[in-house]
């Protein structure tokens, strides 16, 4: 018995995992396809159709429709192109040839895009099962009826929205980071070998890398709220998303730098001297502890919704960036007074300083609100200029329905 609830929270955890949902889901629309197929298809195997829902149904109710019409017109363009030469030839090495380089040209001709590919498939598949021309528009109609039932199903069974995966992500790359400025503070007061250095500099050149999975987390999460019925403000979640990794990709950035002016201090520091004195060592420590801890805070703020747990969450960065700055303010102090005793490393203790510096500015709770203005602003003018494109569109349409309307009138008063 107390293995039930573990086993449920397994498959929970599984139903937030966009490639396991999207397999469902495509498996779902593939074989239903099929089955309406069966029924309106003379084909006694009618596989054209559930391969065109497995193209169209994608992990995001939008990337369903934007991509949908591409992916219909090249399955049918490779369709049309391999009955065509099921009518004259049969298929061998040098048929099979003709044909994918007649797809791929086509494939540049009709401008699908990325699903160029998907033309020379399609007419490989369709020419190993249809020998016959007559066949022709039974492959087009499973065609359609695939493409019809991938939308359908997306439509009507809304695929979820994956934010909270992203927000996961976000906070995970706000935690590695703090991990990684602990590990830098707990070597400051002691001799730090510069191969030990470069090591933390490699990590966090890796930071990029989580920052670009981040980022593709991000759109998809963006992609299941745009067109989604579920949501009613789907674009105030996307930006606050959105200018919180910015925010945090700016920082990991800053931190790479940071990293690697720890390095060159190691490289001038002999084999046997600590980076810093102990007490300089010790409040440096807990500054980069406060940046670390801050930065989580950060993440956590701009993934939670707008609620009391919000107010909390800005309240915690808010203190923790007070503490930051106090801390920094006693950092700076005992760094001035280390330069007169290495002056050859003033411009790497002032660096130190700026990258903190520029840290501690990018998540400042009024540097976010500004941000976010601007880009609820930029959002705002690019819906109003759609806006006005639409309306001259009906304008004109109007104008020509009138003009239209004039020419019959006039012709039938002269007949």
């Amino acid at each position: 018995m107390p293995r039930f609830p573990a086993r449920a929270a397994s498959l929970l955890q599984y139903r937030k995992d966009p490639v396991v949902m999207w397999t469902i889901r495509a498996t779902a629309a593939a074989v239903l396809s099929y089955a309406v197929a069966v029924r309106l298809s003379s084909e006694p195997a009618p596989l054209t159709a559930p391969l065109t829902a497995l193209l169209v149904v994608q992990v995001t109710l939008y990337a369903t429709l934007t991509t949908g019409v591409r992916r219909v017109i090249s399955v049918v363009a490779g369709v049309l192109i391999a009955v065509g030469f099921s009518a004259v030839v049969g298929l061998s090495w040098w048929s099979l040839g003709l044909i994918i380089l007649a797809a791929l040209t086509v494939g540049q001709f009709i401008r699908v895009g990325e699903f160029v590919n998907e033309v020379a498939i399609s007419a490989m598949l369709v020419l190993g099962v249809t020998q016959l021309a007559s066949q022709a528009w039974d492959r087009v109609l499973e065609t359609l009826i695939g493409a019809g039932v991938g939308l359908l199903f997306n439509v009507v069974l809304a695929p979820p929205v994956w934010v909270d995966p992203a927000a996961e992500s976000i906070v995970g790359l706000a935690r590695r980071t703090r991990n990684l400025l602990l590990g830098l503070g707990e070597e400051l007061d002691g001799p730090v070998p510069v191969e030990r250095a470069a090591g933390r500099l490699y990590e966090a050149r890796r930071l990029d890398q989580a920052v670009a999975d981040v980022d593709a987390a991000l759109r998809q999460a963006e992609d299941s709220l745009r067109l989604n019925p579920r949501i009613s403000e789907g674009l105030l979640a996307r930006l606050v998303l959105r200018t919180g990794l910015d925010t945090l990709e700016i920082c990991v950035v800053v931190v790479r730098v940071l990293a690697r002016s720890m390095t060159d201090l190691a490289k001038r520091r002999k084999e046997d001297e600590p980076l810093f004195p102990a007490d300089t060592a010790q409040a440096l420590q807990e500054l980069l502890a406060d940046v670390g801890a801050a930065m989580v805070s950060y993440a956590v703020l701009v993934t939670t919704p707008v609620s009391d747990n919000a107010e909390q969450a800005e309240n915690r960065l808010a203190a923790e960036l007070s503490a930051a700055w106090d801390h920094r303010e006693t950092v700076a102090d005992m760094l001035l007074h280390g330069v007169q005793q290495h002056p050859y490393a003033w411009q790497l203790h002032g660096s130190l300083l700026a990258e903190i510096d520029r840290i501690l500015d990018e998540m400042d709770l009024e540097h976010r609100t500004q941000r976010l203005l601007q880009e609820l602003d930029r959002a705002a003018a690019a819906r109003h200029e759609r806006s006005a494109r639409l309306a001259g569109l009906r304008r004109l349409a109007r104008v020509g329905r009138g003009r239209f309307g004039q020419s019959a009138r006039s012709a039938r008063r002269e007949g």
